[in-house]
């Protein structure tokens, strides 16, 4: 072997530039084509070696990926990885937001510009937005003079402000969506070749799965998430349930888990609990969509979930949120819907058998009273009434409503209620029973949307006499339907003179006083004698000449006393009626007086 090839052989072997293998061809003419040899020996193994730290590079990031715990971390490897290989000034990476409409910088290496990393533009608009329409890479050795794709002025500024000339980029694609761009950039004029070109779309391959990978990591932690809190909040509604809880503590612990609004309604919409965020009574029409699929039902503000048990509808659940449910959480509300539906069923059952005790205990208290006072109070107290203090007790009559519809709706008022002898049946404790028997006739009327007649007895106390108190009501209820009452509500004190008769214990100054009261206040108010002029004009016939010789005044004066009675009893107190009254509380008022 010559002096001039093994020379050469010595440069190849010490990893010689190109330049210095071509100073030996100068130097020794006859050496050319060993030169040229070895120049082309030397390109092969600085492409192999480049090739080697390409690989390299690509095996570090495919293990970054597979030990991946910081996403951020492993892009910001990835694009300084690409600079470092391609020997650019600057590599970046931007990515798409849909639903926002604009790409945005989410990872540089080398930018110099403070502005540069904030870039933020439209989707399609830069370089970026080629690649991103049409999932290829471009190149182009001059950014600013390249009309191949659509120009901002902040993105132009940014590329000045950063000096940069040359730029490759390549798609981040997950399957068929381009979710952003990596980019290689130059301050200098450059042609990218197609195995740098080739290099940049792998590290852009690897830096897709690495947000993807992230993207599934989040969905399954926070799958886990809401699976871990729906087990949570099950076992807590289960405890609720066997500690007795009842739905407003249901309602509350769902609105707490789900962080919104709850409500609970019946069939009527109307409002059973409510905890969290404002709701309202849901649209039929989603509580009947939520019933027939037997899942909840997205609504505007929220979602409804019909609460059943079997084919009963018994109500719904209404959600008031302003975030998207996961399956987990979904699940959770419908779940909630059925602990509704279980613990009304519950309270349902709960409330017959309580019905059937109170039931019992006001058939025994008003059929049997003498058998054994004693044992009855003992079992009102066990119910919560004491029957040794005084109560009134009222019978409502509807003939538009079954009774123990009515019973139900009418239990808000009464200490004890029930069915007795096909009637519905209060106590209720009150000094003033024909005021409240008009209040309950009213409300119930409303509830049953039909006229419901509500007559009083008592008050009364003690077995005995709560009893006596029930038949005075019967005959008050026979009073007010055969006057034609129906709708109101009243005790015998409001019935007259009729009272007065049917009345067990007739109460003479009571009905006197409701009779003539205005009358005997104005006498002894101002020293008048209207109530002997009333008794002198009934004694007369309704004379106006014969009551004034009786009374030896002017008949212009038993005219104005009169005219001053009416005043005080009412434009119609010389009705039939009403005179009827007048007449017999003036004669037992003057039997009280003598």
């Amino acid at each position: 072997m010559d002096g001039v090839a093994f020379r050469l052989l010595e440069l190849v072997a010490a990893g010689a530039g190109s330049d210095e293998l071509a100073r030996l061809a100068v130097e020794e003419p006859g050496s050319a084509a060993a030169v040229e040899l070895a120049l082309r020996i030397n390109a092969t193994v600085r492409g192999h070696r480049r090739r080697e730290a390409e690989l390299s590079a690509l095996f570090d990031t495919a293990g970054d990926l597979a030990r991946l715990r910081d996403p951020d971390a492993v892009l910001r490897s990835i694009v300084h990885r690409a600079r470092r290989l391609l020997g650019v000034d600057l590599s970046y990476l931007t990515l798409n937001d849909a639903d926002a409409g604009i790409t945005y910088m989410r990872v540089t290496d080398g930018s110099v510009s403070p502005l540069f990393p904030q870039v933020r533009m439209k989707m399609g608009v830069g370089l970026g937005g080629l690649v991103a329409q049409t999932a290829r890479p471009y190149t182009t050795p001059d950014y600013l003079s390249d009309q191949h794709f659509l120009h901002s002025d902040p993105v132009d500024d940014a590329v000045r402000g950063e000096g940069l000339t040359a730029l490759l980029a390549v798609p981040l694609a997950v399957g068929d969506t381009v979710i952003g761009v990596l980019y290689a950039a130059d301050r200098a004029a450059r042609e990218f070749t197609p195995d740098e070109i080739a290099l940049l779309s792998s590290l852009a391959d690897h830096a897709a799965i690495a947000l993807d990978n992230a993207r599934l990591l989040a969905e399954v932690s926070a799958h886990s998430e809401a699976v871990q809190r729906a087990e949570a909040a099950h076992d807590r509604l289960m405890d609720l349930v066997l500690r007795g809880g009842d739905i407003a503590a249901v309602a509350a612990a769902v609105a707490d888990v789900l962080h919104g609004g709850i409500g609970v309604y019946t069939t009527g919409g109307g409002e059973l609990a409510h905890a969290g965020l404002p709701t309202s009574a849901p649209a039929p029409d989603a509580v009947a969509a939520s019933y027939n699929s037997g899942r909840a039902t997205r609504t505007e503000r929220g979602w409804v979930c019909a609460v059943q048990a079997g084919p009963e509808l018994l109500g719904s659940i209404v959600l008031t949120t302003d975030t998207e449910l996961t399956d987990a959480d979904r699940h959770l509300f419908e779940r909630a819907a059925v602990v509704t539906a279980l613990l009304q069923l519950l309270r349902r059952s709960v409330a017959k058998a309580e019905d059937e005790v109170r039931g019992e205990l006001l058939t025994d208290l008003l059929t049997a009273p003498d058998r054994n006072p004693g044992t009855l109070v003992d079992r009102g107290r066990h119910l919560g009434v004491d029957l040794t203090t005084r109560h009134a007790v009222f019978i409502a009559h509807a003939d538009g409503v079954s009774r123990r519809r009515l019973a139900a709706a009418a239990a808000q008022f009464a200490a004890l209620s029930g069915i007795h002898a096909e009637q519905v049946v209060l106590l209720a404790q009150t000094e003033a029973p024909g005021a409240l028997a008009a209040r309950v006739a009213a409300a119930l009327g409303a509830q049953a949307g039909c006229p419901v007649t509500v007559a009083a007895g008592g008050p009364a106390r003690g077995p005995t006499g709560l009893a006596a108190a029930y038949r005075e009501a019967e005959r008050c209820l026979r009073a007010l339907l055969r006057l034609g009452r129906d709708g109101t509500g009243a005790s015998m004190a409001e019935l007259g003179f009729i009272g007065l008769v049917l009345a067990d214990r007739a109460d003479h100054a009571g009905f006197i006083q409701q009779t003539l009261g205005p009358v005997f206040d104005y006498d002894r108010d101002r020293g008048t004698e209207l109530i002997r002029t009333l008794e002198a004009y009934f004694t007369s016939g309704c004379s106006l000449p014969r009551t004034k010789d009786l009374l030896h005044i002017h008949v212009n004066t038993v005219g104005q006393r009169l005219d001053r009675i009416g005043r005080l009893l009412g434009p119609d107190w010389q009705s039939p009626d009403r005179i009827l009254e007048i007449q017999l509380a003036l004669r037992l008022h003057s039997l009280q007086a003598t």
